[in-house]
């Protein structure tokens, strides 16, 4: 990590030739990409790293076609030699995701995703306009093929891991039908692909995109169903359509042509289908096989869109297979399967979480049930042995910076909270009343303070467990 974000400075330096204050590793998301906020005195930029040079040219021909076409995407001020890292402006750290965190369901949000559909209309437009698709990472057009793709991945990354008996000819039949149908919608441009909340940045109250990488020529529909159905979001159905209809009016007004709206609405519906599928098979892949907490968390919300676009909405299709398929995976029995168990009011467990110093011994446990967990931190490079962190402790932002950039403190920390999570689990069923979890350190300062922290928030967010915490090595840090 340390390779990298010398090289991120060195290509910055040379760009602006101004001295870089703080270098902020930005959490990861579902890709390999690596993003990275550098603040200077008088500004801040994002910087990305990844390895995937093809992804990242068709990044950079991407955004040189959309600020031509007056579209509002950052602009990409430098690239290495390798086209393995660039700098780019910053459009701020608030999505449209979190701006529903922050303010609910309000007309305030409401109008930024108007906002939003007003701008993926011109974007999927305009943007379609002298677009060379030769520039498309994979396919360069979302027609049959890449819809029955989709539908696979949901297969054999979800659906097949419920070992759930039904006739697979029949099925990928069905998903023939449902390609064909959808294949021959009328209004192609360029789709966006990956249109969801987290991808819209809000900057003095505009909206801007990002991640547009894996775009290509395809059905308007597909980017307002993937935002208006994202899981996370959880929109009512009366915002999903009155949402729809302003960006139908919005299409008509840019093509200066009426839709036929019947057809334009069942062939959405496909596309809603297709998208709430896809990401079911992304939340299975990243979460079942590659064992990502976050995309687990995420299934259960995802089932639910998909139980109640079953029971709500319809395509117009006879394929009985795969529709008593949804039925099945969106049963209570399968959403309770991946909903993990959360204290109430009355729930006994009181989970104990410690930093400590091997100076000074493991902390002893004073309930008399004993038991719990004693995790050595000290295979965690220290960041204690440089100047500038000797006087700060894991509840600073530089010293977290340091280990989750330069460290494998992410990876032991993963690897923690799959073990302890299965205690929790446990304990939440019988009505244990106790669990102590340790984390150690040389000075119990740095690496277990932030192991700590990182675990206390983990179990409060997964499973609203009461956690008392605790550093007892606080009063010798040095400050």
């Amino acid at each position: 990590m340390e390779l990298i974000t010398t090289a991120i400075e060195q290509l910055f330096t040379s760009y602006k030739h101004e001295t870089i204050s703080r270098l902020e590793m930005l959490p990861q998301s579902g890709s390999d990409r690596q993003y990275f906020r550098i603040y200077t005195n008088s500004a801040s930029y994002i910087a990305t790293y990844n390895l995937n040079v093809k992804e990242n040219n068709a990044f950079f021909s991407f955004t040189n076609h959309f600020i031509a076409a007056g579209l509002p995407v950052p602009t990409v001020y430098c690239i290495n030699e390798e086209h393995t890292i660039y700098i780019q402006e910053d459009k701020g750290a608030e999505s449209l995701l979190d701006k529903i965190t922050q303010h609910g369901k309000d007309d305030y949000v409401y109008g930024l995703y108007k906002k939003s559909l007003q701008q993926l209309v011109r974007m999927q437009v305009l943007g379609d306009r002298n677009f060379d698709y030769n520039w498309c990472l994979t396919a360069k057009a979302f027609g049959k093929q890449a819809i029955i793709s989709d539908l696979l991945y949901f297969k054999y990354y979800f659906l097949d891991t419920l070992h759930i008996p039904y006739d697979k000819q029949a099925l990928l039949d069905e998903f023939e039908i449902l390609g064909n149908y959808l294949g021959q919608t009328a209004h192609q441009y360029f789709m966006f692909r990956d249109f969801q909340g987290r991808n819209i940045l809000i900057k003095d109250e505009e909206v801007y995109f990002i991640d547009y990488q894996g775009g290509m020529k395809g059905a308007l529909q597909y980017d307002v169903a993937s935002l208006l159905w994202q899981a996370k979001a959880e929109l009512s159905n009366e915002w999903k359509d009155s949402l729809l209809e302003y960006y139908m009016n919005e299409v008509e007004a840019l093509l200066e042509k009426k839709l036929d709206r019947p057809a334009f609405v069942s062939q959405y519906n496909g596309y809603v289908l297709i998208r709430l599928l896809q990401v079911l098979g992304a939340y299975g892949f990243r979460g079942l096989f590659e064992r990502k907490a976050h995309f687990l968390t995420s299934i259960p919300l995802a089932l639910k869109n998909v139980q109640f676009f079953v029971n709500n909405k319809t395509i117009g299709l006879e394929m009985p297979v795969f529709e008593a398929l949804l039925q099945q995976i969106t049963s209570d029995e399968i959403v309770k399967r991946f909903t993990p168990i959360q204290a109430i009011e009355t729930t006994p467990l009181t989970v104990v979480i410690n930093s400590f110093s091997y100076r000074k011994g493991i902390p002893a446990c004073d309930n008399e049930s004993g038991g719990g967990y004693v995790f050595d931190m000290r295979a965690i490079y220290n960041p204690g042995r440089f100047d500038e962190y000797k006087k700060l402790s894991g509840e600073d932002k530089p010293v977290q910076d340091f280990l989750e950039q330069r460290t494998k403190m992410n990876t032991f920390l993963n690897s923690v909270w799959d073990l302890i999570d299965v205690s929790i689990e446990n304990y939440l069923e019988r009505d244990f009343e106790h669990l102590s979890i340790n984390f150690g350190c040389t000075g119990g300062q740095h690496r277990s303070v932030y192991a700590a922290e990182q675990t206390a928030r983990h179990l409060r967010n997964k499973y609203k467990v009461k956690v008392v915490l605790s550093h007892t090595n606080q009063e010798n840090w040095v400050r």
